[in-house]
């Protein structure tokens, strides 16, 4: 078999890693089409970076990497992951931004060490109906991809801090988002959402929130927003109080949502 120029040029980096034994290796930016095979062989490799190339499938010798901690495999064409990367146990932070993933794999419910997990611009319709594993998750990136709704398992992954949801095509929410006590951002701009549940008045230590581009006219009764610091609420058709509350920014929303739970709202905002 004949190899252009970018694989050649990988198999010696690749060679080259191996016999210095190091631990982290950039392949990103070469144009490739195809990984070799022998990056397999880098067994005491920690961190791997794949981005800005042209590969639309891996092979399954990346499963032999099971020191492997961080994986980079943004901006790529990749539309199926090999069943082998269920074994990189390792596993803490795991991108792949920007490549052509339809479904969301189980084989990921399997990397229980997961920290962060980038799926930003696939094209994802809808999510597994469990990835409950993931339970050291503390970021999770779906933004730019098609999805209608959520599981409820969502609410499981209680170590999560920050949660994007932005451009996709969300309508409504699971109450179970409401059992992310750490939430501290969650980015939900650019749905098709109209109204939201409940139970996100629990998460008391948001700091940023974006329903920017939504369908809302009013938000839960928070019971706690002395941490949040950035609210965007543009581009929704609010009602007239927290219109007029959100106009004076900020203090005045808290204002708003405090007194909606002692149900004082409108002396409130008057005053």
């Amino acid at each position: 078999m004949v190899y252009d120029q970018a694989y050649r040029q990988a198999e010696k980096k690749i060679k080259e890693a191996q016999r210095l034994g190091e631990r982290t290796l950039s392949l990103d930016s070469m144009n490739l089409t195809e990984l070799p095979v022998s990056v397999g062989e880098l067994i005491y490799l920690e961190e791997l970076d794949l981005s800005q190339n042209q590969l639309r499938s891996l092979p399954e010798s990346l499963g032999q990497l099971t020191q492997l901690q961080w994986l980079n495999l943004s901006s790529n064409q990749v539309a199926v992951l090999p069943e082998s990367l269920e074994q990189l146990e390792q596993l803490t932070h795991l991108s792949l931004v920007h490549n052509q993933l339809t479904t969301m794999p189980r084989l990921l419910n399997n990397l229980t060490q997961l920290q962060s997990l980038h799926l930003c611009r696939n094209q994802l319709t809808a999510l597994p109906e469990s990835l409950d594993n993931l339970i050291l998750l503390e970021s999770l990136s779906l933004s730019l991809n098609h999805l209608r709704s959520l599981p409820q398992w969502i609410g499981k992954l209680r170590h999560l801090k920050s949660l994007f949801l932005a451009f996709n095509q969300l309508t409504t929410l699971p109450e179970s988002l409401g059992n992310l006590t750490q939430l501290q951002l969650l980015n939900l701009s650019n749905n098709q959402l109209t109204t939201l549940p409940e139970s996100l008045g629990n998460l008391t230590q948001l700091e940023i929130l974006d329903f920017s581009k939504n369908r809302l006219t009013d938000l839960p009764s928070f019971t706690n927003v002395e941490h949040l610091k950035e609210l965007n609420l543009d581009g929704n058709p609010l009602n007239h109080k927290l219109a007029e509350a959100y106009k004076q920014g900020l203090d005045a929303v808290k204002a708003y949502l405090r007194a909606k739970v002692t149900g004082q709202e409108l002396a409130l905002i008057e005053a």
